[in-house]
């Protein structure tokens, strides 16, 4: 039986809610949510992208061939897609309505003006974190982009793992893994003469290259020295989940001064994953002890893939059409949040959980001895 790493899920949650608060506050005149964390929150997709590695290192060590390559990839869209889908479905149906809606309420800047039949197959097909022609913003449902980055990186790992497996290169993994970090960073670089890495329509691909596999290594650093490292006295693993948080912290309340050298947060990200996966310092204790956190965790996706319709439609439904001020959102931000809580735990269960990968393979049973 797999092990399920608890605070990280929760911080999973934690960070979705916070990208949910950074796509609201552009609409809010509110010190709660336009403030310098919230508006440079969107560094926490990169949070996503580092524990996805960790977590798929921890699920996969090798592929041996081709066909192990089509079932984890066949996996991994079972896993992002049906949402991801269903959003897009969801927002086209919302572009539909706002052009018949036009002639009686104002809905113009209701959703991007990149929404365009092309754009929409770039989503449909998950290459919306790739330059195209054409295509000079995100479009449609917005933190799409991600999920495009996330599958490229599942095709670079798989294959990485596939060509390490058969060429009998396991013990210099981590050196290949290194070397695909370093062709993204370089990327990267190429594109700004920076490490800055908040990329998203364009290079977001190679954004997500570089945290994944951020995770990857984190996850190999983690399995060759879990056994000697959670021997520690607790108080050691609290004062190191206190110092990355309270990093994190500050890396983002700096947020502009901090994106030109954006490779900053794969490192911070890598120690804060590392840290909080023992869950042995106070920290870690307390968030476990709260049960809402691990219902967020437990809807993270989800929340991070509807809520960028959620916030859209609330916005038109309570400033434009009930007249509340920007201001309102000191409190209606509470109110759109249980809205996207509420529907992500029906998404969460009718489908992600639905449509999860299921082997067709009948069970073997042992005889009776």
């Amino acid at each position: 039986m797999k092990h399920r790493f608890e605070v990280l899920d929760i911080f999973r949650g934690l960070f979705a809610t916070l990208v949910f608060a950074f796509h609201l506050a552009p609409f809010a005149n509110t010190p709660l949510l336009n403030n310098r964390f919230v508006e440079n929150s969107d560094m926490f997709v990169d949070f996503f992208f580092v524990l996805s590695g960790f977590v798929i290192a921890y699920s996969y060590q090798s592929l041996s061939d081709g066909h192990q390559l089509k079932l984890f990839l066949t996996k991994r869209v079972y896993r992002v897609y049906p949402l991801h889908l269903v959003m897009l479905i969801a927002f086209l149906g919302m572009e539909l309505a706002k052009n018949l809606l036009s002639p009686y309420i104002q809905v113009n800047n209701l959703t991007n003006p990149a929404n365009n039949v092309y754009t929409f197959c770039t989503s449909l097909f998950l290459i919306n974190s790739t330059p195209l022609p054409g295509v000079n913003d995100v479009s449609w449902n917005i933190p799409s982009w991600s999920i495009s980055a996330e599958m490229i990186a599942y095709v670079v790992f798989g294959s990485a793992l596939v060509f390490i497996h058969s060429s009998g290169q396991f013990a210099r993994r981590n050196l290949y893994y290194a070397l695909i970090m370093l062709i993204a960073l370089t990327g990267l670089w190429l594109v700004s003469q920076s490490f800055q890495i908040n990329y998203s329509f364009d290079y977001g691909f190679l954004r997500g290259i570089l945290g994944f596999f951020t995770g990857v290594l984190c996850f190999n650093f983690f399995s060759n020295t879990h056994v000697s490292i959670r021997t520690m006295p607790a108080w050691i693993f609290s004062v190191g989940e206190l110092i990355t948080l309270t990093l994190i912290g500050l890396c983002i309340y700096n947020g502009e001064a901090m994106k030109p050298w954006g490779a900053v947060f794969e490192i911070l990200f890598f120690a804060c994953i590392y840290t909080f996966a023992f869950e042995k310092g106070v920290v870690s204790a307390g968030m476990k002890r709260v049960g809402l956190f691990h219902k967020l965790g437990q809807y993270s996706y989800s929340i991070y893939m509807t809520h960028a319709l959620f916030v859209s439609l609330f916005n038109v439904l309570f400033i434009r059409i009930l007249k509340f001020q920007p201001e309102d959102y000191v409190y209606l931000v509470f109110l759109n949040f249980a809205l996207i809580y509420f529907v992500s735990s029906w998404t969460y269960k009718n489908i992600e959980m639905r449509f999860q990968y299921k082997s067709k393979k009948k069970p073997v049973t042992e005889p009776v001895k």
